[in-house]
């Protein structure tokens, strides 16, 4: 059984300190830890079959949804988001359901699910039917989540790969898959220019390493390439490096893969930025982070699309000189991207009516007018949902974007820069259900060695011995 617990340590939430726009975005992938050390949630209600209160149509079997039968289904479903913008969004779209599904009532409630899910599913009281849910969290509920497979097949090779992938568990599909995020290079072009430096040019990572020394050559005070000081968005950051190459933490059957060429090549990529002084150390978006920003002193961030909400609401000072490329190579004519957070529907087996939030999820997420009005202009936004781009790749048409070009990013069109990186994504493996127990470990060996106290050796040796007897050992 996948077990549940609550972490050694909290992780901090990121963007406690920032405007709820941000907050939302940062929403996606924030994680308050499942781990497989911790305490089994029991077997209350597992296997259970969903109800349709009338429908007949929840499931074949115990485990596996099966999508309602009727020419025009009708019922309630209760819906848990968490509060913010993307609450707001997918608010704004129920009336849009409700045109093509008259009879289904909607109660779409605001929750802190980290807090909640956990114990509603012990105690399989109020149990509703549809959640949305960070990637990285999935495989650890899926004992109690209905397995997708079926429900999935007509939509599932136009998903993309990786986003199938961080979903699935043991055969079964445990996640309707939500947004993608691609990691882009966001560079100051305005201070670059200055001192004749054309970002567009680098192509590799060592490229970024030579820009960076010759921007600091030039500006002495500047440490020009981000060193993210979260544990948490550290290890979360490093994943988007490795999803490059093809590779993550977990292999597919949850088996720790960190000692590898990649891991390597990667820390060894940070220790040189680090050792070189080369970067600003400072955790995303934070004072510390947004001082150099804004002064120039801090002008490469290679980060995931939602950053684009700084140069936005948070750089008032450089708003308009932000661009985004995509993510250097780690080699001539590898990935120009990697996967960097995200998130997903998932429908509890114990809700009343989860075969009918089915019909609410596809709808978002796989009909046209459904995923125009969650990434289209709307009150909320109104230029359109410009921090992910939809995981659906009909929905993700270079041609047709739905949302328009970035003022704060002197116009550029994000829409075009994050479709063509999203379709360099690797595939990718199941979240291991230990991932965020990790971040005591690799996280936080991974801040060590940008203080400078561990090689990238000793970050292989020490944090996956640490991760193997204390998390994968113990699943």
């Amino acid at each position: 059984m996948h077990q549940l617990d609550t972490g050694r340590r909290p992780a901090r939430r990121p963007g406690a300190h920032l405007s709820r726009p941000l907050v939302g975005a940062l929403a996606l992938l924030t994680a308050t830890t499942l781990a497989a050390c911790g305490p089994s949630i029991g077997d209350e209600g597992t296997g259970s079959t969903a109800g349709s209160d009338g429908t007949g149509t929840a499931a074949a079997d115990a485990d596996v949804l099966q999508a309602p039968t009727e020419a025009s289904p009708s019922g309630e479903i209760t819906i848990w988001d968490r509060s913010g913008d993307l609450f707001n969004v997918f608010e704004g779209v129920i009336a849009d359901f409700n045109a093509k599904y008259p009879d289904i009532t909607v109660h779409h409630e605001a929750v802190d699910i980290d807090a909640k899910l956990q114990n509603t599913l012990i105690t399989g009281a109020d149990v509703p039917d549809g959640v949305f849910l960070d990637d990285a969290k999935v495989a650890g509920y899926a004992d109690y989540l209905w397995d997708l497979s079926d429900v999935l097949a007509p939509y599932v090779d136009d998903i993309a790969p990786q986003k199938v992938d961080v979903n699935s568990l043991d055969g079964g599909i445990y996640g309707v898959p939500f947004d993608l995020d691609p990691g882009l290079l966001f560079y100051n072009a305005t201070a670059l220019e200055e001192v004749g430096i054309d970002a567009t040019q680098i192509e590799t990572y060592d490229d970024l390493l030579d820009a960076a020394r010759a921007y600091k050559a030039a500006r002495p005070d500047s440490g020009p390439i981000h060193l993210e000081q979260s544990a948490f968005l550290g290890q979360l950051q490093l994943e988007m490096y490795a999803s490059q190459l093809g590779t993550s933490i977990g292999d597919d059957a949850g088996e720790l893969r960190l000692d590898s060429p990649e891991y390597e090549q990667i820390l060894t990529w940070l220790d040189t930025v680090q050792t070189e002084g080369l970067g600003t150390r400072a955790e995303y978006l934070t004072p510390s982070d947004v001082g150099p920003l804004e002064s120039g002193q801090e002008v490469f961030y290679p980060w995931a699309i939602w950053f684009s909400f700084a140069p936005q609401q948070q750089l008032t000072q450089t708003t308009g000189d932000w661009r985004a490329m995509p993510l250097p190579a780690w080699e001539d004519g590898g990935a120009r991207s990697g996967a960097m957070g995200g998130s997903s529907f998932v429908l509890p087996k114990q809700g009343a009516n989860s075969d009918l939030a089915w019909l609410f999820y596809e709808f978002l997420m796989f009909d046209e007018a459904g995923y125009s009005a969650v990434w289209g202009p709307n009150d909320i936004y109104p230029d359109g949902l410009n921090t992910s781009i939809p995981s659906y790749e009909p929905a993700a048409d270079p041609a047709v974007p739905l949302f328009g070009p970035v003022a704060a990013m002197g116009g550029q069109d994000l829409w075009a820069t994050a479709v063509e990186a999203g379709r360099q994504i690797p595939g990718g493996a199941p979240t291991p259900t230990w991932w965020t127990g990790a971040v005591d470990y690799l996280g936080t060996d991974l801040q060590r060695m940008l203080d400078g106290d561990l090689t990238p050796r000793q970050v292989i040796d020490q944090a996956g011995a640490d991760i193997q007897s204390n998390l994968v050992d113990r699943q």
